[in-house]
């Protein structure tokens, strides 16, 4: 009896895996500009230095908006709070030894296409802060600042949420019984 119902069980979860497996791929879904607010940080150069120097500027501002719940929350900090954020980015070029200036600005930029995970941000004109690094004449970092989808690695790369993994419970559980 214990038996039968096991072998059932197993079937059952067995077939419900075959079928969570083989399940189409999520399309992705179309996200509107409308509070959406950006974060674009241009490196001085394209030396290694300057590129360095732009991603521990942009690890240093990431945090100041982790509080921010909404757009009007995120766009308020920024309004409020400009200068402590220029500050923030200025320190991180002193500590680096770099003496050129930060330039922040809060306005419309154009933006290609990005996925994150299944929303798809399309190209387009979006709000953004744009830190600019000295002459900012070099390569650049961008991502959404609100909704939060400025993740990185521990490397301080954007983490592509499509490779993030999960782990669930109930898969372990039935993979723990075989």
């Amino acid at each position: 009896m214990l038996k039968r119902f096991l072998i059932g069980v197993t079937g059952i979860l067995l077939a419900a895996i075959a079928v969570i497996g083989s399940a189409a791929p999520a399309k992705s879904v179309l996200v509107s500009s409308e509070g959406v607010l950006r974060l674009h940080v241009i490196a001085a150069s394209d030396s290694e230095e300057d590129q360095s120097v732009k991603l521990a500027v942009r690890d240093a501002i990431l945090p100041l908006f982790s509080e921010a719940e909404s757009y009007a929350d995120a766009r308020a900090y920024l309004l409020a709070h400009g200068k402590e954020i220029q500050s923030t980015a200025e320190a991180v070029l002193n500590d680096r030894g770099f003496d050129y200036g930060v330039q922040l600005s809060l306005g419309t930029e154009t933006f290609p296409d990005r996925t994150y995970g299944d929303l798809l941000f399309p190209a387009g004109d979006y709000d953004a802060l744009c830190v600019r690094l000295g002459p900012a004449a070099g390569h650049n970092w961008w991502c959404v600042l609100f909704p939060p989808l400025c993740i990185v690695s521990e490397t301080g790369e954007p983490v592509d949420l499509d490779t993030v993994e999960t782990e669930s419970w109930i898969v372990n559980f039935i993979r723990s019984l075989f």
